[in-house]
C-alpha cells in the first residue's frame, strides 16, 4: 500500500525547455548546441552541469547562475512549464487518499516558484533550501521525514535513475521510473530490463492506480 507519493521536480514536472535555452542565450551558444550536449552527458550517465562546462571550460557554475541573477536574466518558471498530467494527475493521487510531498534538486528560488502555483501538493520543497541534495543518503532522509509514512509505503516517482531511482530504492522507498525527459527516455530500457524501478510509468496519471492497488 502506498501511503504517499513523493515527486522529482524537473523533467517528471516541470519541462527543462526553458531552463537551458536560458543558460545557452546567457553563455551566447546556439540553444540547439547546448540541447545536443545535455543529450550527450544523459548518454555518457554524467551530470547535466557538464553540458555547461563542455562550452565553457572550467566554468564556475554557482557563479555564473549568480551572475545571471544580477543581471534581471535568472530562473523563471510558471505555468506554462508544467507538463500537462501534473495538475490532474496530482489532484487524482490526493483524491485516492495519498500524501503528495514534491521534493527535488532545485534551487530555493525554483521552491519558491512552485509553491507559487498553488500545485495539488501536501508539501513542495527543494534540496537548496535543506542544504543537501540527491543522490544523498541525508535527501532521502529529509523526504521520510515529510512522509508520515514508512519507507515501503512511499513511493519517490522520478526520471533520473542514478538521482531518483537508485539512492530512493537504497532508502527502502518504492520507486516509479517515469519515462520523460532526456533522461527517463534514454534509460527507460535499462530501467525496466533490471528491474531497478518497482514500477515504470509513462505519464503521472499512471501513479493513481499504484496507490489504488
Amino acid at each position: 500500500m502506498i501511503r504517499t507519493v513523493v515527486l522529482d521536480i524537473g523533467e517528471t514536472l516541470t519541462r527543462d525547455d526553458r531552463y537551458w535555452a536560458a543558460w545557452a542565450d546567457w553563455l551566447g551558444a546556439p540553444r540547439h548546441t547546448l540541447s545536443a550536449l545535455v543529450g550527450a552527458v544523459v548518454v555518457d550517465g554524467r551530470d547535466n552541469a557538464d553540458a555547461l562546462r563542455m562550452l565553457r571550460p572550467g566554468l564556475d557554475v554557482g557563479a555564473e547562475y549568480a551572475a545571471r541573477e544580477a543581471a534581471g536574466r535568472g530562473e523563471q518558471l510558471d505555468e506554462s512549464d508544467l507538463y500537462d498530467d501534473v495538475r490532474p494527475a496530482l489532484a487524482a493521487v490526493q483524491a485516492a487518499g495519498a500524501r503528495v510531498v514534491i521534493a527535488g534538486n532545485q534551487s530555493p528560488k525554483a521552491g519558491e516558484m512552485l509553491r507559487a502555483l498553488d500545485l495539488p501538493a501536501d508539501v513542495v520543497t527543494v534540496s537548496g533550501e535543506w542544504g543537501v541534495a540527491k543522490p544523498s543518503p541525508e535527501f532521502f532522509e529529509r523526504v521520510l521525514e515529510l512522509s508520515g509514512a514508512p519507507a515501503a509505503e512511499t513511493l519517490y516517482v522520478g526520471d533520473h535513475p542514478a538521482n531518483d531511482i537508485g539512492p530512493a530504492r537504497a532508502a527502502g522507498l518504492a520507486t516509479a521510473h517515469l519515462r520523460r525527459g532526456p533522461w527517463g527516455f534514454w534509460w527507460a530500457d535499462e530501467v525496466r530490463a533490471t528491474g531497478a524501478a518497482d514500477y515504470s510509468i509513462d505519464s503521472l496519471h499512471d501513479l493513481v492506480s499504484i496507490v489504488k492497488t
